[in-house]
């Protein structure tokens, strides 16, 4: 039995392209990506989904709605097609301990740094490459983790360190990290962790 993938995007989907793209060279052999969830309705990670018949949903927060109600509305349609592994790929929101508990090593997130450095709550996108290259950093990288309470908190599963160059921008910087680091490192985690949920040992 394959173990069943669901990758949680808000955006232009690159990890999500890399994810799909490693499932079809047989990186990833033992999960199949079944679902994508998403918290925007215009995410071209949706459209990418589609265009390889991959089941999506969109789950937007409700104004009136708590976190904890979204929340279940996720673990409902999580617990609807049977899903085992959680892959987030630039989404955008920060889970909650109750619900990243219930999931305990189920959970993983690529983060654009070399975690501890320029991470936690407020780092992400380009506000990472921006306080690293402010910072002055010659090496970045990228890091795999396992999700919990704490924002870019869980054990490390695999990270890749990337020369920062002179002249780098954070966009180039984002670009570089993507292509030499994240779009490697996720699908070897994805495929590394759902080997482990087949065979038991997770």
């Amino acid at each position: 039995m394959l173990t069943n993938i669901c990758v949680f995007v808000s955006g232009g989907g690159t990890n999500l392209q890399a994810l799909i793209d490693a499932q079809k060279s047989g990186i990833i052999k033992s999960g199949r990506i079944s679902l994508v969830i998403s918290d925007k309705k215009d995410a071209y990670a949706l459209v990418r989904a589609k265009e390889n018949g991959i089941k999506t949903r969109v789950l937007i927060k409700k104004k009136a709605e708590s976190k904890d109600e979204y929340e279940d509305r996720i673990e409902a349609v999580l617990r609807e097609n049977n899903i085992d592994l959680i892959v987030l790929a630039g989404f955008m929101r920060i889970l909650s301990g109750r619900f990243t508990g219930r999931h305990k090593n189920r959970i993983i997130n690529v983060h654009p740094a070399l975690i501890p450095s320029f991470c936690g709550e407020g780092f992400y996108g380009l506000k990472v490459h921006e306080a690293a290259l402010a910072y002055g950093v010659k090496v970045s990288g990228a890091t795999v983790h396992f999700v919990n309470e704490v924002p870019d908190g869980g054990q490390i599963i695999y990270q890749k360190a990337v020369e920062v160059q002179d002249g780098d921008t954070p966009e180039i910087l984002q670009k570089r990290i993507m292509e030499q680091a994240e779009w490697i490192l996720l699908p070897k985690a994805c495929e590394l962790v759902s080997h482990k949920i087949q065979t038991g040992e997770l």
